[in-house]
């Protein structure tokens, strides 16, 4: 796994999940939270945590859970510095490569378009830090807005002050092509 693309790992392998299921609480440390700042091109990330449960399901994983961050942004319309809270919900089901291509080549053949097709659970493990990162870059809104900030076109004073106006005049002129 390459550290630059995906700064936090916690893995959990499958044999560790008890039958009756796990609970687990993960806190981004501030080292952590520096590098998917980083990665996702934001000021900041003040706060990042995931509460997920676990359950075994045959040979893969149920994941259900939810993601919750404070992220530093820069206003798209006054540039000023701002706060934005992420709050994401995670429903997904992990299950050994092998049966997640098949469960896949299953639903292209049959027409299907399901977007609950399972995630493919690699060495037996699935790596919620990873989890925890790829949703918090999905709540991520691409154009922040301080709250009230509206864009507003700058307006011309004199209606003869435009780029355009020299050509207005010759159009309005007698013999300028006005007919």
């Amino acid at each position: 796994m390459d550290k630059a693309s995906h700064p936090w790992s916690v893995p959990v392998a499958v044999e560790d999940i008890p039958e009756t299921g796990l609970h687990l609480e993960i806190e981004a440390p501030d080292t952590v939270r520096a590098a998917i700042a980083a990665l996702a091109g934001l000021r900041e990330v003040k706060q990042l945590s995931a509460v997920f449960d676990l359950a075994r399901r045959g040979a893969g994983v149920q994941v259900d859970g939810a993601i919750t961050g404070r992220i530093g942004q820069t206003c798209v319309v006054t540039l000023e510095p701002i706060e934005n809270d992420v709050v994401e919900t995670v429903d997904l089901r992990f299950t050994p490569q092998t049966a997640a291509e098949e469960d896949l080549e299953t639903a292209a053949l049959a027409g299907s378009d399901d977007e609950d097709a399972p995630e493919p659970l690699i060495g037996g493990k699935v790596d919620l830090g990873e989890l925890a990162t790829e949703f918090l870059m999905l709540g991520i809104d691409p154009y922040p807005r301080k709250p009230g900030a509206e864009f507003a076109p700058p307006k011309v004073e004199e209606p003869g002050t435009h780029p355009f106006a020299a050509l207005e005049a010759l159009k309005k002129r007698p013999g300028g092509g006005n007919t």
